[in-house]
């Protein structure tokens, strides 16, 4: 993972090495959830969530899963979503020729997938003009909407690699090439993030007042978009990873590997800015009781056995609250740890239920559950790069984002990309409603 943007804290870090710019001048005051911003995080959750849609739709589809129907479907209303999200920037008309084009290039990857299962050469060529095809077509029509911001050439070149990045993640993984197959989903996860922060550009660039001439590049802007992207990525992985172990996959070693170096990225992030002994001290919270807990998890609903399930739900409780600690401590109070902690539990509940609906046949709620916990993600990560760019406010000042990031006395410069959709209010609002927790969801099973 490139590391080119800034991200979160240390609880260690700001403890022993409290960062110069605590004594920033007050009145500065960065914000992450300008228009343009949160345009920006809006794409950035409905493209990403196409492409794992997209992704696991083909597998499932190729594999004759049960729950291949209700991916699809998720991947269709992921498609609506975006028709609803356009209509305010160009009307009824330029939403509804958008949704034309876009939601009928779904049918192309289902013609991949049978032609791959019937090993028929020229139904897989007759695909690919068919997508090549939505290439051209969807370019011009963005040249087109953003009056020559984002212009044909560029517009058809990430869409087709974009298109690619799918198609690689399909071929190696029908081919049982699952390394390669990890690394192309991971590629092209990353790809549309890139895709929507040129986009919004794009878009915010034709229409300035409407985003009150905010920009999409500024530094808390990347901020929450780098933040989003790896807690989004996260989520993703985790509820893919459950669902491979618990069908005992050939590839769930391999799903496994990619949230490892998730996981690795978030490490990181955070130690090029606060140091190694930062990013050792988020793994020992991260792993042992989050992710590996997850697994537990899995391994209880294949066992049947209630006591593990039980000691892994107890490894998770300890989870939340220590790393809500540690987030407090590294947002210096900026974000408290009853909020954290809160905002964590409606995550592994999320996951959780996700994996327990899939473990019932109920693939209907499961792919609900899935996309409802996917765009929470996106809520995290605002009021996360909320937290700390208040408290470092001189650090993420800047109208664009400089090349390298300004000295801290604690490190360099971090990940990618992302944003979204629901404010920071809205956030711990959802995780009130959300935390009817555990029992309700062991009550179900």
């Amino acid at each position: 993972m490139k590391m080119k943007r800034t991200i979160l804290a240390s609880c260690a870090a700001f403890v022993l090495f409290p960062s110069t710019a605590m004594a920033a001048d007050h009145e500065v005051r960065p914000n992450v959830s300008t228009p343009a911003a949160d345009l920006r995080a809006d794409l950035d959750y409905l493209l990403s969530e196409h492409f794992v849609l997209a992704v696991e739709t083909m597998q499932k589809t190729y594999d004759e899963a049960p729950d291949a129907e209700a991916v699809e479907e998720a991947l269709l209303q992921n498609s609506m979503d975006m028709v609803t999200a356009l209509e305010p920037i160009y009307g009824e008309e330029g939403a509804e020729q958008f949704g034309e084009i876009f939601v009928g290039h779904n049918d192309y990857t289902d013609a991949v997938v049978e032609a791959e299962k019937a090993g028929d050469e020229a139904a897989r060529s007759d695909a690919e003009e068919e997508i090549e095809a939505f290439v051209v077509e969807f370019a011009a029509f963005l040249d087109t909407a953003t009056e020559g911001n984002l212009p044909q050439e560029a517009a058809e070149e990430a869409i087709r690699a974009h298109e690619m990045d799918v198609l690689s993640t399909f071929d190696n993984y029908a081919d049982e090439n699952y390394e390669a197959a990890y690394t192309a989903y991971r590629d092209g996860f990353d790809r549309m993030y890139d895709i929507s922060e040129v986009l919004s550009g794009a878009i915010v660039s034709q229409m300035p007042e409407t985003f009150d001439h905010t920009a999409v590049d500024t530094p808390a802007a990347e901020l929450r978009s780098t933040w989003n992207q790896l807690a989004s990525e996260h989520f993703a992985l985790a509820t893919l990873g459950m669902q491979k172990g618990l069908n005992q996959a050939d590839d769930y070693d391999f799903a496994a590997w990619a949230e490892n170096q998730n996981s690795q990225d978030f490490q990181a992030a955070i130690a090029s800015i606060y140091g190694e002994e930062a990013g050792s001290r988020f793994l020992t919270l991260w792993e042992p009781d989050h992710i590996n807990a997850q697994g537990d998890l899995v391994a209880a609903a294949i066992e049947d056995d209630m006591e593990k399930r039980e000691t892994a739900l107890n490894h998770i409780d300890m989870f939340t609250e220590e790393f809500g600690a540690f987030l407090e401590a590294a947002t210096d109070e900026n974000l408290s740890a009853e909020a954290a902690q809160e905002t964590l539990t409606v995550h592994e509940e999320q996951i959780l239920r996700t994996f327990d609906k899939r473990v019932e046949g109920n693939y209907t709620e499961a792919s609900d559950s899935f996309r409802e916990g996917y765009q929470f993600m996106f809520g995290v990560g605002e009021a996360l790069s909320g937290a700390i760019t208040k408290q470092m406010p001189e650090q993420f000042a800047a109208e664009e984002m400089p090349e390298e990031m300004p000295a801290t006395g604690l490190g360099g410069t971090s990940s990618r990309s992302i944003g979204l959709w629901a404010l920071t209010t809205a956030l711990f609002a959802a995780a009130g409603a959300f935390l009817y927790g555990r029992k309700k969801y062991e009550n179900e099973a």
